[in-house]
């Protein structure tokens, strides 16, 4: 979904042991892990290690475009919509012990009746979840819901062990979970890196070529492209735009540019003042030069965003409005709305180079239009807290898809109180009602229509200001194959080869 909570400030120290380890891939990324139980995070740097140490039910292809068996080898669906009914291949999980479908239960009534789940609400649509036999699950829903196979494909929808969360506890299974993917965890080194190593348990253990893994922390930008480079690690995530021409020039480097779900933003707190005022909102969306921020920022490797919903994903609406760049009529737009000596707090995460240099560049754009913007730098890990508690005016952010549904996104984003639309406290009764119904409707016509009639509503009321989509850009050493991210963030390390 989005950059983790904290970012930990340690230094890089890779051991001996991981270059001698020559079926060990290394990978180096920004923040350390916060938990490895699936329904208490909503961070990519959680989900994206989740998806190879556990299974799901269901899976979402390499393209990111279909749904594919995973341990529910085949399912059925009543002709009402009302049931599901899910086939379990023979797995084990990665202490040796069956899965079946008792942890199957145990897992999605967890999501959904656990006082700590993150997630509770896109599966408080179960009435009920029985096992008929050890290998099948039968889901009964209150209502038909058109997003609940791709919900089921969710990491968060991971299956956990019953009997081994019971036995460890929640706190201890949190740590070192057991799992039933391609990996598990022997180590979390807490701010500096998760150990994996092969789960010879894991039903497609054939195709596992690596024996191991480590994620390590490594916040800095530029230090984890020079170990990259160096040959210090064999992967890294996160790569700065400013840096992509370099490395590609790089013969011992390859330069992943893949297809992504990821659209920045920035973030309006509706509940500040004049930014409560649509006229205020749309006139801050005008003196923004989104196609300057594409070309500064990203190098020109992003494109401009005209949708909370990004491009190529389902229902995604081209032709919506992208207003044009006039910092003198947003100047007079202001004035008519009474806010023409507006000032922002802008809070911006510290040392993270495009948020930085999109904030100096969105300072100055403003500026035109007479608006003064404050720039706050704040360590990362308070910066979510501080758009929680609503302790901000404008910030901007990022957002991965994590199923192949619009449901989830446009949910938390422009149809749901519950998590203050994205901290950014739009609030548009008309657009909740119809996202409610959009979930429902199980005609794809009619429901495009719906989400199409839903972006120009969020669009028009400028629930937030969509900046830019962009790929997801990793780097590999030239000896690592099959080095890969689907678009909706998916490693498929199961898969990877280190020569």
């Amino acid at each position: 979904m989005r950059i983790g909570l904290v970012t930990v400030m340690t230094s890089l120290s890779i051991g001996a042991t991981i270059a001698e380890a020559a079926g060990v891939l290394t990978i180096g990324r920004r923040e350390d892990s916060t938990t490895f139980d699936p329904i208490k995070t909503a961070q990519n740097i959680d989900l994206w290690v989740f998806a190879n140490v556990y299974d799901v039910l269901i899976r979402v292809d390499k393209t990111g475009t279909k749904l594919e068996p995973g341990l529910a080898e085949s399912w059925e669906v009543s002709p009402d919509g009302l049931t599901y009914t899910l086939k379990l291949r023979d797995a084990k999980f990665s202490d040796g012990s069956d899965l079946t479908a008792e942890d199957v239960i145990f897992s999605l009534t967890r999501i959904r009746d656990d006082e700590g789940s993150l997630w509770a609400d896109p599966f408080k649509v179960m009435e009920s979840v029985e096992a008929p036999d050890p290998k099948t699950v039968t889901i009964k829903l209150k209502q038909p819901t058109a997003p609940f196979l791709a919900t089921l494909a969710f990491p968060i929808a991971s299956i956990l062990s019953k009997k081994g969360f019971e036995t460890l506890g929640a706190e201890k299974y949190a740590e070192t979970p057991i799992g039933s993917g391609a990996f598990t965890i022997t180590e979390w080194r807490r701010g500096d890196r998760v150990i994996l190593q092969k789960n010879p348990n894991f039903w497609q253990a054939d195709r596992v070529s690596l024996d191991g893994i480590e994620w390590i922390s490594v916040p800095d930008d530029n230090t984890r492209m020079l170990n990259v480079q160096a040959g210090q690690l064999d992967t890294a995530i996160f790569v700065p735009f400013s840096r992509v021409a370099e490395l590609q020039k790089d013969p011992n480097l390859t330069v992943h540019l893949d297809p992504s779900t990821r659209e920045d933003h920035l973030l309006i707190n509706h509940e500040k003042g004049a930014l409560a005022k649509k006229e205020v909102r749309q006139a801050l969306d005008m003196a923004i030069d989104e196609q300057a921020v594409v070309d500064t920022v990203t190098f020109g490797y992003g494109e401009v965003a005209n949708s909370y919903v990004p491009k190529g994903a389902l229902y995604y609406y081209a032709d919506n409005l992208k207003r044009p760049y006039d910092p003198e009529k947003a100047k007079q737009m202001l004035a008519d709305a009474g806010a023409s000596d507006l000032t922002l707090n802008y809070v911006v995460r510290a040392g993270d180079e495009i948020v930085e240099q999109t904030a100096v560049l969105l300072q100055q754009q403003l500026s035109k239009a007479g608006v003064t913007v404050n720039i706050q730098k704040v360590d990362p890990s308070q910066e979510w807290d501080m758009l929680v508690a609503g302790d901000y005016d404008v910030g901007v952010n990022y957002w991965t898809n994590d199923i192949l549904d619009p449901d989830q996104k446009t949910t938390f984003v422009v149809g749901h109180d519950a998590n203050m639309n994205y901290m950014t406290r739009y609030n548009n009764e008309k657009v909740k009602d119809l996202v409610a119904a959009a979930r429902v409707e199980m005609d794809p016509a009619k429901r495009e229509q719906m989400y199409i009639e839903i972006q120009k509503t969020a669009k028009e009321d400028v629930n937030w200001i969509d900046l830019y989509y962009s790929p997801f850009i990793n780097v590999s050493r030239k000896n690592i194959e099959n080095f890969y991210q689907n678009p909706l963030g998916r490693f498929f390390l199961e898969d990877v080869v280190k020569n």
